[in-house]
């Protein structure tokens, strides 16, 4: 089975790769992709060397899956091309989030929806991902009416870029290529993707509009405040959710530590709650903070947080890419 990463030399694809190692996925052909200046470098991979090529290399080489994490620009001009010579395209960027024809992937809520017809599948935001992760058993039980998301998202989300202005933030003070409007450093910054005619950003309006397209019910109400922290890796998110049925809180907890990928930590009287810290290097989304909402009839409050490097970008894709396999949707090629 031949495996491509495009955008391998980002922060995304090295940790794909990394990941790929350690998830042991069942590769007999890794295909680095990345722009002209990285070409011919070497990637190492478990104990062999591949060498970076041109996406026009890789889509020669006919890959079975392409990971794809270059961005949107790069996915809309170049994902059909490698679905034509039949890889399945796991697309990073919001380029296919919405597409009607497209399937919005988290495998633990709904990969049963995946079929063998899909050949360009959309991996969903960041911050989308670990919300749904817990919403989804919860709806379940209890269905959902409405939910609240305030996140406290990693300058790791915003790529290099963002994670060099921190950096030179706190070594000079301040950043002589900002890529932020304001600092960053001893700062918060409500200001995640554009600003659109309605005043939400564009990653509030994805949070809003990817949670019901991932959980199957457009019923389901979210409204979203995203913003930029200076962490180095990690997103938090407050999350109050109204139900329509009542609850009882331990059934709650209990609900969550049973479901697969998520990680309880809620024991507020020894201060074990989850933190970015604790999240970095986790594939799993942890949750706490946990308490009703004592201002609303069967409302909740809860604390998620997970590596947006991971849970919310490469091990789900790899994930999906193992789903696929698992399940026969993608067969895997016999070695002779």
């Amino acid at each position: 089975m031949k495996i491509a990463v495009v955008g391998a030399t980002g922060l995304v694809g090295s940790t794909m790769l990394q990941i790929l190692a350690e998830r042991d996925f069942p590769l007999t052909q890794l295909i680095p992709i990345a722009s002209a200046r990285s070409v011919g470098k070497e990637i190492k991979y478990k104990d062999k060397f591949y060498p970076v090529v041109d996406i026009e290399q890789g889509i020669a080489i006919q890959p079975d899956i392409a990971l794809f994490s270059a961005g949107g620009s790069t996915s809309l001009e170049w994902a059909e091309k490698f679905a034509a010579v039949g890889c399945v395209v796991i697309d990073n960027s919001s380029a296919w989030r919405m597409d009607p024809t497209k399937k919005l992937v988290v495998p633990e809520v709904n990969g049963h929806v995946l079929s063998p017809e899909d050949k360009i599948i959309a991996n969903p935001n960041c911050s989308t991902i670990q919300m749904v992760m817990v919403l989804n058993p919860l709806h379940h039980a209890f269905k959902i009416k409405r939910v609240v998301v305030s996140t406290y998202q990693s300058v790791t989300g915003s790529g290099q870029k963002g994670v060099d202005h921190l950096l030179e933030e706190r070594k000079a003070g301040s950043s002589e290529k900002p890529f932020y409007p304001h600092p960053i450093d001893l700062n918060v910054i409500p200001h995640i993707d554009v600003f659109l005619d309605n005043g939400y950003t564009k990653e509030e309006t994805k949070m809003i509009l990817e949670t019901q397209k991932i959980m199957g019910d457009d019923t389901i109400k979210v409204t979203a405040t995203t913003v930029r922290v200076p962490v180095m890796g990690g997103h938090s998110e407050s999350v109050n959710i109204e139900f329509e049925q009542a609850f009882d809180l331990d059934q709650v907890k209990n609900i969550l530590a049973g479901s697969e990928g998520i990680a309880l930590l809620d024991d507020p009287a020894q201060n074990h709650y989850p933190t970015p810290l604790k999240a970095f290097g986790t594939n799993e989304v942890w949750v706490g903070r946990i308490r009703r909402d004592e201002s609303l009839d069967n409302g909740l409050n809860c604390w998620i947080v997970a590596d947006n490097l991971r849970k919310g970008a490469a091990t789900n894709a790899i994930q999906i890419a193992e789903y696929l396999v698992k399940n026969k949707i993608i067969l895997e090629k016999q070695v002779l």
